[in-house]
């Protein structure tokens, strides 16, 4: 399919705001009473609980603070700042490594490891704004579209919508060739970048595999006369892996995997997608690490080859930490011989003995039942990469 050919209006029902709709977004989303409990919690969490004044202040300092934002952009440059804020209440030391391999005369495809719902994008996305780059467009399931505020937010930061929920095969078959079509449309008519995590749903037991149906979907805008290798060189490929220390999270994934392999009937709660993405950010990562990978410029000839040389970048250059090598040791015995951190050092477990601690202390506050599932979560980086050795 060429580019030319994609009606932006087949787009309306998934994309992002537009600039000429932000200050409108804006006005509702101020006055939007949860937006207004949710950045207090965010900003004075100790003063939170004082709803009604604090609640004005909130939104006084909202109007203040986007009274310059009528586009897009002008909403990023107010967000990263918040953001900024974010990384430096909850991590210890935040790393980037990689942006020198993206041109800067083209969108990429960013394939992209899924830990946390929103930190994974938005760190990424505060990175390439740091270095000057633009930002992604977002893909995010409808599944965190529950609450007016929170759409609002996502849209204004370039999310479009990943539909989950379509019912029968023809409606996702539909929705699928729609979500193809726009992320073709985004990169090679808009040359806009576009965020897309390598698989449905995070990586809850710590192993980071592409779906090849992935790359299937991917391939939906293909016309029959270009190659799958042609093709995935139009899209600009570029693997992106985000590691965290600490795992916010942790606990809730074990519990959700514990049910899910005994085969009871895991519901999750009607906003409790957007409970972890509020735990995700607020909670301690540690040393987080965002790598970006070399865009993919072999001749990869099906799904299958494609989603295995993603997989090859992603656990390759995801940065292990010495919890991982903590819970390795934890479940098999012993620690193998593997560089932690960045800059990468040898591992010397007599360095990380208070991390350790910290480390056991963690697992022994989590549900004894899943309390294995957890520290399996922070070992398997380690088995990864032991497989890709």
């Amino acid at each position: 399919m060429r580019a030319s050919e994609l009606d932006p209006a087949q787009f309306e029902d998934i994309r992002p705001y537009r600039d000429d709709e932000v200050r409108q977004v804006l006005d509702r989303l101020i006055a939007d009473p949860e937006m207004s409990h949710a950045v207090a919690h965010l900003l004075l969490p100790k003063l939170a609980r004082l709803e009604g004044p604090v609640a004005w202040l909130v939104r006084q300092f909202l109007r203040f603070e986007f009274r310059k934002a009528w586009d897009v952009r002008g909403v990023q440059e107010v967000v990263e700042k918040y953001m900024d804020l974010v990384v430096r209440r909850t991590t210890s030391e935040f790393t980037i490594s990689g942006l020198h391999n993206l041109p800067r005369d083209r969108a990429c495809l960013f394939v992209s490891n899924h830990r946390d719902i929103a930190m994974d994008p938005a760190l990424s996305i505060v990175a390439m704004f740091k270095e000057g780059h633009e930002t992604a467009r977002i893909a995010i399931g409808d599944n965190l579209l529950t609450k007016q505020f929170a759409t609002d937010i996502m849209k204004l930061n370039k999310c479009f919508t990943v539909k989950r929920k379509a019912g029968t095969r023809r409606e996702k078959l539909q929705a699928a060739t729609q979500l193809s079509n726009y992320i073709y449309h985004s990169i090679v008519n808009d040359n806009e970048h576009v965020w897309i995590a390598q698989r449905s749903g995070r990586a809850k037991d710590g192993l980071d595999r592409t779906n090849p149906a992935l790359a299937a979907m991917f391939a939906m805008s293909k016309d029959k006369q270009t190659s799958f290798a042609d093709f995935w060189r139009q899209l600009h490929i570029v693997p992106l892996t985000i590691s965290y220390e600490w795992d916010p999270c942790d606990a809730q994934k074990a519990r959700e995997l514990y049910f899910t392999e005994r085969k009871e009937e895991y519901r999750k709660g009607k906003h409790e997608d957007l409970g972890s993405i509020a735990k995700g950010v607020v909670g301690q990562k540690g040393h987080v690490h965002a790598a970006f990978g070399t865009p993919i410029e072999d001749d990869f000839h099906d799904v299958t080859a494609l989603a295995e040389e993603i997989d090859r970048q992603i656990i390759g250059n995801y940065v292990l930490h010495p919890t991982n090598l903590i819970a390795y040791q934890m479940v098999y015995g012993e620690a193998p011989d593997l560089p932690v951190g960045y800059p990468a050092t040898p591992w010397n477990p007599r360095e990380h003995e208070e991390t350790r601690r910290k480390f056991e202390e963690r697992m022994e506050n989590i549900d004894e039942r899943w309390r294995d599932k957890a520290i399996q979560g922070y070992a398997n980086p380690v088995v990864s990469r032991l497989a890709y050795e």
